[in-house]
C-alpha cells in the first residue's frame, strides 16, 4: 500500500488519541450514525396502495447493507456543522434520498443482469417481475426528489441540478458497462471512466451534498466531490483485485468471478495490452473457451496475471487514487474531530483483507 496504508487496525486507532473526547461529545461514531440512518429509512413512508407497487420497495430498502452513501453524506455536513440536532434536522433527509436513489439504480441494474440475488435475498424482479420492479424503482426515484425538496431553498437548485448530472452520469456509467460486454478491446482510460461514472460519482455527490447543505464554500464541496469520486475509483479497484486474490473464506463471494466471465476489468485490459508471444495465446485460448472448469480457469488466468506482475500494476494504480483522494480531504477547512472521523473510516475501508 501507499503512504496511507496503515495495516489492519481499528477505526478509532487510526485517530489521535486527544481528539476521541471531542469525538463522543460532539459527533456520533460511524455504527451510531448507521444505526440511525437505519431507524430513518425504516420510518419512511413511500405509499401503501396499491401494495404490489410500494412492497417492493419496503422489500428491497428491508435487505440492508452499509448505507455508505448517505453515511458520506452526513459526514460531508458534519465537517462543518457537527451539532447532532443539526444533522437529524438537516442534514438525514438528504442523506436518505442518496441511498433511496442507489436502491432504486440496483432495481433496475438487477433486471438489466438478470440478477437472481440481491445481499442474498430474491432480487425484486425473481419475487415479483420485471414489469414491478420498474415500476417500483420509478417511484423510488420519485422518492428521492421528495427528500431533497426539504432543502433549505437557498440550496435547492444548486442541489438538484447537481444530482440530476449525478444521476445522468450513473446511468452513462452503466451503459458504457453494458457497451464493453460487446466490444473486443477497451482501454485502460474508458475503463476508468466507466468506474468514475457508475460507481464513484454517487459518492462524490454524497460529499458534496452534505458539505452544500452545511453551508460549506464551493470550493470545500468542490474538494469534498473530488474526494468522494477519487477513492471510488480506488475501491472500485480494490473490488476488481480483491475477486482475484481475496480469501475466499473473508470475501463473501466466489473468488474469481470476473475471471470465469471474462470481465473487462483493470486486472484483463491490462493483462490483454502487456502480454506476448506464449503467454498472450494462453490468455487468449482461455477467453475463447465456451466450456471450461471455472477453478482451472481462474488458477490459469491468474497466473498469467503473476507473471505480468498485474497485481502490483493494479496497486499502484488503486494507491493513486487513494492519495490523491486523501489529498484532497487533508485540504479541507473544516472540523478536525469529524475529518479525522472520515479520514480513519476511508483508511479502514482501504486496509480490507486481499
Amino acid at each position: 500500500m501507499a503512504s496511507f496504508y496503515l495495516g489492519h487496525c481499528p477505526l478509532f486507532s487510526l485517530i489521535k488519541p486527544y481528539y476521541l473526547p471531542d469525538l463522543k461529545s460532539i459527533f456520533m461514531d460511524i455504527k451510531t450514525l448507521q444505526a440511525e440512518i437505519n431507524q430513518s429509512l425504516d420510518a419512511l413512508n413511500y405509499g401503501d396502495h396499491p401494495q404490489e407497487l410500494y412492497e417492493p420497495i419496503r422489500y428491497i430498502m428491508s435487505l440492508g447493507g452499509k448505507r455508505m452513501r448517505p453515511l458520506l453524506a452526513l459526514l460531508g455536513y458534519g465537517l462543518f456543522e457537527p451539532e447532532y440536532q443539526k444533522i437529524q434536522e438537516i442534514a438525514m433527509k438528504p442523506a436518505l434520498a442518496v441511498e433511496v436513489f442507489h436502491n432504486f439504480t440496483l432495481v433496475h441494474d438487477d433486471i438489466m443482469d438478470q440478477a437472481p440475488l440481491r445481499r442474498g435475498k430474491p432480487t425484486i424482479h425473481e419475487k415479483w417481475n420485471a414489469n414491478t420492479g420498474i415500476l417500483s424503482g420509478d417511484v423510488m426515484l420519485v422518492q428521492a426528489y421528495e427528500l431533497l425538496l426539504d432543502i433549505d431553498n437557498q440550496h435547492l437548485k444548486r442541489v438538484i441540478r447537481k444530482f440530476n448530472r449525478c444521476a445522468a452520469e450513473v446511468c452513462e456509467g452503466q451503459q458504457l458497462d453494458m457497451n464493453f460486454e460487446t466490444r473486443d478491446e477497451v482501454t485502460e482510460d474508458e475503463y476508468l471512466n466507466m468506474i468514475r461514472l457508475k460507481t464513484a460519482v454517487l459518492l462524490g455527490y454524497s460529499l458534496e451534498l452534505g458539505g452544500i447543505v452545511a453551508n460549506a464554500s464551493e470550493a470545500s464541496t468542490d474538494l469534498l466531490n473530488g474526494f468522494g469520486v477519487n477513492v471510488g475509483v480506488g475501491f472500485q479497484l480494490m473490488d476488481d483485485l480483491l475477486d482475484v486474490y481475496a480469501d475466499a473464506a473473508k470475501f463473501g463471494k466466489q473468488v474469481g468471478g470476473d475471471i470465469i466471465s471474462n470481465k473487462k476489468t483493470f486486472l484483463l485490459i491490462n493483462a490483454l495490452k502487456r502480454a506476448e508471444g506464449k503467454t498472450k495465446a494462453s490468455l487468449e485460448h482461455w477467453l475463447s473457451l465456451k466450456e471450461f472448469d471455472k477453478a482451472e480457469k481462474v488458477q490459469a488466468v491468474t497466473e498469467i496475471y503473476n507473471e505480468l506482475e498485474i497485481k502490483r500494476l493494479t496497486e499502484t494504480k488503486m494507491n493513486e487514487y487513494f492519495d490523491t483522494g486523501l489529498d484532497q480531504l487533508a485540504a479541507i477547512e473544516a472540523h478536525e474531530e469529524t475529518k479525522s472521523l472520515l479520514r480513519g473510516f476511508t483508511v479502514q475501508l482501504m486496509n480490507r483483507d486481499r
